[in-house]
C-alpha cells in the first residue's frame, strides 16, 4: 500500500471530525488495574457512546457525507447489530429511511435497540443466520431498489468515522501509548486506528485480535488476499465476519504490527476482568482487545512498564448471556480448566483425591457418575494460577496417573454425566445447600465418606453465597441408606456446619435418575 493510499486514509478521518460530534461526544479513556500485569493500562469506553458501541461514528459519517438526493433514494445495509443502530440513529437523524438486514440470529437487544432508535425510519429485515448471508441479502435488494448501500466495514468513509476514536486517544493527553489492542471483525476499526495513530506516535504497536475460529483477517494476511473462512463462531457476534473486506485488508496488512488468537474462555476471562476492576459489563466482542492484551501478558510479550490501550468496543448484549460468561471466566488472574481425573472405585478415593489439592485452587464445577469400570472419572473444574496448575500436576503425577484437560469438550460443556444407573443397587439422592466458602464442599464429602460411597454429583459454582449439589450416595442394604439420610438430615447448622439444607429428591426425580421406583420406608 502507498503513502498516498494512507494518506486518502488519514484525510478521511479529518473530515470525519467535522460530522460526527454532531451526533455524540468523545468517550472517555481511564486506567485499569489488570492482576498480573505490571503495565500501565487504560481502556478506551466506547461503551459509553450514544449506541453503547463505536459503529454509531462510521455509520454516520458515511451517511451525512452522501447528498440528500443519495439520501432519498434509501440506505441499504446489513449489520449484525452495532453497525445497525449506527445507521438507525443517522437515519432518524439525516430524516432518511434505511432498510437493514440482520441475521436471524441477532441477539433480541440489538434488534430492539434498532428499532427504539431508528422507529419509523428503519426496517428490518432478518435473513439467513449468518452477517455473510444477510450481506448477501441486502446488496441484492441494494442493487433492485438502487438505493446507496453503507457497508459496515470495508468502505473509506466508514473507516474514516471509525477513526475519529483514535483522533480522540491522541487528543485526550493520556498518551502516547506504547501498545493498543483492537477487536477485528471486518478490520474497519483496526484499518483506521492504524492509520491515525502511527501518524503521531509512530513508534506504537498495533494488535488486532480476533477469535480463534473467526480469524478472517489472519488468513487474509496468511494468504495474502481476503479468503472466507469455512466456520465462523458467533459467540463474539459483532466480530463474527468471514472474509476480511479488501480495504481493510489493504490497511491491516500493512500497518497492524501483530494479530493474537484468543478463545472465548479468554474473552469471558477478560470480561469478569473488566466487571471487577471497573464494573464494566461489554459484550464478548467489546472484551476482545483486553484478551488480547491478557493473553500477550501470560505469554511474557507485555513488557514491564509500558503504557497499554485496549478499546472497549461495545457492550449490547443479551442478558442471558451472562451466565454463560459467567459459567466461563476466570478470577482475577486466575484461569479456569476442567480436568478428567481417573480415580479407583472405592469408598472415599474421590475425597481422598480432592483433598490433596494445592489449597489455593477452588473447585468450581464437580461432575461425577459411577460407571461400570474399577476406574473412575470424573470431571473437575478448577480456578487456578500457572503456579497453582504446575502443584497440581505434579500431584496427580505422584498418583501414577495422567488427567486429560477436557475444557473444550462438548459433554463437559453441556454437563453430559455419563453413569451406570443398573450398577445402584440402593441408592440416595439428596440436594443439598452449603456454605460458599472455601473448604465446605470438600467438608461434607470428608463427613460423609465414611457412610457411603459416592455415586453421582452435579455441582456448579453460581457466584451465590448459597453453594447446591445433586449428590447420589449408594448403599448394600436399606438399613443403611436410611441411617445415612438420617445422619445427614442432623447436618445442617448455620454455626460453621458443612451443609445448610438437605433435602431427598422427589420420586419423580428419583425414577427419572435410577430408572426404577424408590424403595418404601419399610423395605
Amino acid at each position: 500500500m502507498s503513502t498516498l493510499q494512507n494518506d486518502l486514509l488519514f484525510e478521511e478521518i479529518l473530515a470525519a471530525r467535522e460530522r460526527v460530534y454532531a451526533l455524540g461526544d468523545a468517550t472517555p479513556l481511564q486506567p485499569l488495574d489488570v492482576p498480573g500485569s505490571r503495565c500501565d493500562v487504560w481502556v478506551k469506553r466506547e461503551d459509553l457512546g450514544p449506541i453503547k458501541a463505536y459503529k454509531w461514528r462510521g455509520a454516520y459519517n458515511a451517511m451525512a457525507a452522501l447528498s440528500n438526493e443519495q439520501r432519498d433514494k434509501g440506505i441499504v445495509t446489513a449489520s449484525a447489530g452495532n453497525h445497525a443502530q449506527g445507521v438507525a440513529l443517522a437515519a432518524k437523524t439525516l430524516n432518511c429511511k434505511a432498510v437493514i438486514y440482520m441475521p436471524r440470529a441477532t441477539p433480541e437487544v440489538k434488534r430492539g435497540e434498532v428499532r427504539r432508535i431508528g422507529a419509523e425510519m428503519v426496517e428490518i429485515r432478518l435473513v439467513g443466520d449468518t452477517y455473510d448471508e444477510a450481506g448477501e441479502a441486502a446488496r441484492v435488494f441494494c442493487e433492485e431498489c438502487g438505493g446507496v448501500y453503507i457497508h459496515p466495514y470495508d468502505d473509506l468513509m466508514v473507516m474514516g468515522g471509525q477513526g475519529t476514536l483514535a483522533d480522540e486517544v491522541v487528543m485526550s493527553g493520556c498518551g502516547p501509548f506504547d501498545r493498543v489492542y483492537v477487536a477485528i471483525g471486518g478490520g474497519g476499526l483496526a484499518a483506521a486506528m492504524s492509520c491515525w495513530l502511527k501518524k503521531y506516535w509512530p513508534k506504537v504497536k498495533i494488535y488486532g485480535v480476533e477469535g480463534i475460529d473467526q480469524a478472517s483477517m489472519t488468513a487474509a494476511i496468511e494468504a495474502g488476499h481476503p479468503v472466507s473462512l469455512d466456520y465462523v463462531d458467533v459467540f463474539c457476534d459483532g466480530t463474527a465476519v468471514r472474509k476480511a473486506g479488501a480495504n481493510t485488508y489493504a490497511y491491516c496488512s500493512r500497518l497492524i504490527d501483530g494479530m493474537v488468537a484468543v478463545t472465548n474462555d479468554d474473552v469471558c476471562h477478560s470480561i469478569r476482568t473488566l466487571w471487577e476492576s471497573a464494573r464494566i459489563i461489554p459484550e464478548p466482542s467489546g472484551a476482545m482487545a483486553l484478551a488480547g492484551f491478557q493473553k500477550h501478558c501470560d505469554e511474557g510479550k507485555a513488557e514491564a512498564g509500558e503504557k497499554v490501550l485496549c478499546i472497549v468496543s461495545g457492550a449490547n448484549m443479551d442478558f442471558a448471556q451472562l451466565g454463560a460468561i459467567a459459567h466461563r471466566a476466570g478470577i482475577g488472574a486466575k484461569h479456569r480448566r476442567f480436568l478428567r481425573v481417573p480415580i479407583p472405585e472405592g469408598k472415599g478415593t474421590l475425597v481422598e483425591f480432592l483433598s490433596q489439592l494445592p489449597k489455593e485452587i477452588s473447585i468450581i464445577d464437580l461432575q461425577y457418575g459411577m460407571i461400570d469400570s474399577d476406574v473412575q472419572y470424573p470431571v473437575l473444574g478448577l480456578i487456578g494460577s500457572g503456579q497453582e496448575y504446575d502443584d497440581l500436576d505434579e500431584v496427580i503425577n505422584q498418583r501414577g496417573v495422567s488427567a486429560r484437560d477436557v475444557s473444550r469438550d462438548e459433554d463437559v460443556d453441556y454437563r453430559i454425566i455419563n453413569y451406570a444407573a443398573e450398577r445402584f443397587s440402593c441408592p440416595l439422592f439428596v440436594n443439598i445447600e452449603f456454605p460458599e466458602r472455601a473448604g465446605s464442599l470438600l467438608q461434607f464429602m470428608e463427613e460423609v465418606k465414611d457412610l457411603a460411597s459416592l455415586c453421582y454429583f452435579n455441582y456448579a459454582y453460581s457466584g451465590e453465597r448459597v453453594g447446591r449439589a445433586l449428590v447420589g450416595m449408594e448403599f448394600e442394604t436399606e438399613k443403611a441408606r436410611r441411617y445415612c439420610l438420617d445422619q445427614i438430615m442432623s447436618m445442617p447448622s448455620s454455626d460453621g456446619g458443612s451443609i445448610r439444607a438437605v433435602r431427598e429428591v422427589s420420586d419423580e426425580t428419583f425414577l427419572r435418575l435410577t430408572g426404577k421406583k424408590r424403595a418404601s420406608p419399610n423395605g
